[in-house]
């Protein structure tokens, strides 16, 4: 048997006030609160119920009800589509593919500049209040063998920080690399930038 040191402390489960006893000592305080505030009021335990208004009437069937006003609709935090620039515009995925069958079908011309007056076609993949949700799409999207960086904006007062891959040379790369996105899950936006 293992001898007890002096500073041990000696453990006896007969210490204490007992629970019942603390119990019993809660309701009896509460009865005397409850004694002392009745008679503070002279006893009349009918001023603490409720009174009828003899004042009061039913309203009439007449009457129209008062229409109350509407709360005001909680605004999103972030809608997607909001983000984008007054000289960014979204190209439908119809007007891109049109666009792109028409530029596979003329003929290149070497007079002609890959992007023509200073049209940039671009892909926004998204936009988030958070960096770090930023920087995950980008990692997903390398993944798949794309390029895009992550640009921080300043609206509405608040930081956003886009998904973005581009620029493009023409609105058939941009409709192949968007497709590429879509065939990995990524849902993504073209963008038309002026």
């Amino acid at each position: 048997m293992a001898r007890r040191s002096k500073n041990q402390a000696k453990r006896n489960g007969r210490q204490g006030t007992p629970g019942w006893v603390w119990l019993l000592g809660g309701l009896v305080g509460g009865a005397v609160i409850v004694v002392v505030l009745l008679m503070r009021n002279g006893g009349d335990v009918g001023q603490l119920l409720p009174r009828p208004d003899p004042q009061a009437r039913a309203p009439v069937a007449s009457d129209e009800p008062v229409a109350q006003d509407a709360p005001e609709p909680r605004k999103p935090k972030y809608d997607f589509y909001d983000v984008l620039r007054d000289k960014e515009v979204v190209i439908p995925d119809a007007e891109l593919d049109a666009q792109a069958r028409a530029e596979a079908a003329a003929p290149p011309s070497p007079e002609t500049p890959p992007v023509a007056d200073g049209v940039r076609y671009l892909i926004q993949a998204g936009a988030f209040r958070s960096s770090s949700d930023a920087e995950a799409l980008k990692a997903r999207i390398a993944l798949t063998g794309e390029l895009a960086r992550v640009e921080s904006a300043q609206i509405e007062g608040g930081t956003i920080y886009r998904v973005r891959l581009g620029p493009y040379p023409n609105a058939a790369s941009l409709a192949a690399a968007k497709r590429a996105l879509g065939d990995h899950g990524i849902e993504a936006l073209a963008i038309r930038a002026e």
